[in-house]
């Protein structure tokens, strides 16, 4: 199969690194790099030609035109027209598909004739706008899936773009969208109110397949995402040993969407890990500090549910063992990626880019490239060794390391160490309360980002096991309704700690 050249506007320096970005991303994924290559002005050796003379000719023979409009506007000729421009105008005129990418969303500080420039291309196409390169390469991902579906390039769609089965709207969750849409503003100042339509919701994140949710809006935001996709879902085990042997002391499948999956999945985890309690002397409440960083147990997690083969019959698995955790997933890097590669600063080549980004704008997921880098990081801080990584039968494996953290507990009038790992949601949520605090601290206290499974796995139960009580009981839905520990929750409290 021969592949088609992408022309990338090559005139902006402060758009390098999200060119850099674009060439990393289409040669590194799977299906884009079978049908596209990128062109990239700074990839040209030195030659003895016209550089304006160059660019044009490489516009000429390639298939794409992207667009990276950003606020400034470029060397200007003699003519005052930037390289930019000309470039889209020689697109223009040969009638190459374009592809304009407007980085954010102010045009304000735009030099002029790049503001009208953008206004041009506005006129004359469909552009989309983006604030960093989580959504640049989500938003080109679309296009170029777009494109290749519209050329007859490609008859079937990418897993995570193509139509779920059977599914309607009817099937996706109101409410978890707007969860989604409220932390997106908080977090990512995302545009997209949190009273936005499904439909326009969807249409904006490229989660619709002729009108249909995609497997990604499916596994975002369904009622029952295991319902289409059952093999979704995430198993977590813990083995007071350093081997799999039965029988399994604890064992829990959990469903949902994978928000849901990962809150629940870090919440096993954290549950079952020793830690420390310091004092109160800086604070109402008392510090706590785990064996593993909250942090790093999560990036793992959420590295293996976002960029998992959603098209293999297993399934994710977190598994504990005295001496480490390790989390499988199904599927393996990318052919461009090495293990080593891991290691240090490089390109976010996501395996499901349409679930990857909404990841990042609810704040699961850092900036592209940086999380396994910030997991390494956590964990040489905590004096832990240097998460590793391998791959085995087509899976995935992260592995960090226990034992340098249990070692390093000390015992001081301060600290109390954990005597035993095993703690139930409700006595962990009795644990924090200091005074009367509302659910939403509770909720952050515990660091719980999914409201649904913060009110059934934790304080539904601690209510009915009567570890808690609400300060307003004759009006359990009242704005001002706080929570404060009983004696009983107290005493649940003392005794695991």
């Amino acid at each position: 199969m021969t592949t088609a050249s992408i022309f990338v506007s090559s005139a902006q320096k402060e758009l390098a690194e999200e060119r850099r970005a674009v060439k990393a991303f289409v040669e590194g994924d799977p299906l884009l790099r079978r049908f596209f290559t990128v062109f990239l002005f700074e990839d040209l050796s030195a030659a003895d030609a016209r550089a304006d003379s160059v660019y044009l000719d490489e516009v000429d023979r390639s298939a794409l035109y992207v667009g990276l409009f950003g606020s400034e506007y470029g060397f200007e000729g003699a003519q005052g027209v930037s390289p930019t421009e000309r470039e889209f105008n020689r697109a223009t005129e040969r009638g190459t598909p374009r592809l304009i990418f407007v980085k954010g969303t102010d045009d304000r500080a735009r030099h002029p004739k790049m503001a009208a420039l953008v206004r041009r291309a506005g006129n004359e196409l469909i552009r989309r706008r983006f604030r960093d390169i989580p959504e640049l390469t989500a938003a080109l991902y679309a296009s170029l899936v777009d494109h290749l579906e519209r050329t007859g390039g490609l008859r079937t769609k990418p897993f995570d773009a193509a139509a779920a089965l059977d599914a309607t709207l009817r099937d996706l969750s109101r409410t978890k969208l707007q969860v989604f849409l409220t932390r997106a503003q908080a977090v990512r100042s995302y545009r997209l109110a949190p009273s936005t339509t499904m439909r326009t919701a969807l249409t904006h994140l490229s989660l619709l397949d002729a009108g249909q949710p995609s497997h990604a809006a499916v596994l975002l935001f369904g009622r029952a995402p295991q319902r289409f996709l059952p093999t979704s879902e995430v198993k977590c085990l813990h083995f007071h040993g350093t081997e799999v042997l039965k029988p399994i002391p604890s064992y829990q499948v959990y469903k949902g969407t994978v928000f849901d999956l990962v809150d629940q999945a870090l919440d096993f985890v954290m549950s079952k890990i020793a830690r420390r309690v310091g004092t109160r002397v800086l604070g109402p409440r008392a510090p706590v500090e785990y064996e593993l960083p909250r942090e790093a147990v999560g990036e793992a997690i959420v590295n293996a549910i976002t960029h998992r083969d959603y098209a293999s019959h297993a399934s994710v698995q977190v598994m504990l063992f005295a001496d480490r955790l390790e989390v499988w997933n199904p599927g393996e890097l990318p052919p461009s990626l090495t293990l080593a590669d891991l290691r240090q600063p490089h390109a976010s080549i996501p395996r499901n880019p349409l679930i990857a980004e909404p990841m990042f704008l609810a704040g699961y997921a850092e900036r592209a490239g940086t999380g396994i880098l910030d997991m390494i990081a956590r964990c040489r801080r905590a004096g832990l060794p240097a998460p590793g990584f391998r791959q085995s039968g087509g899976q995935f494996i992260q592995t960090l390391g226990r034992r340098a953290a249990a070692a390093r507990v000390r015992r001081t009038p301060e600290v109390t160490p954990e005597v035993t790992p095993e703690v139930t949601p409700e006595v962990r949520l009795a644990q924090i309360v200091v005074g009367e605090m509302s659910r939403r601290q509770l909720q952050e206290a515990l660091g719980l980002k999914d409201d649904d499974h913060f009110r059934t796995a934790y304080l539904q139960p601690a209510l009915e096991a009567g570890l808690i009580e609400m300060t307003i009981p004759d009006k359990p839905r009242s704005s001002k309704q706080k929570y404060r520990r009983t004696a009983k929750g107290g005493a649940a409290a003392r005794g695991n700690k």
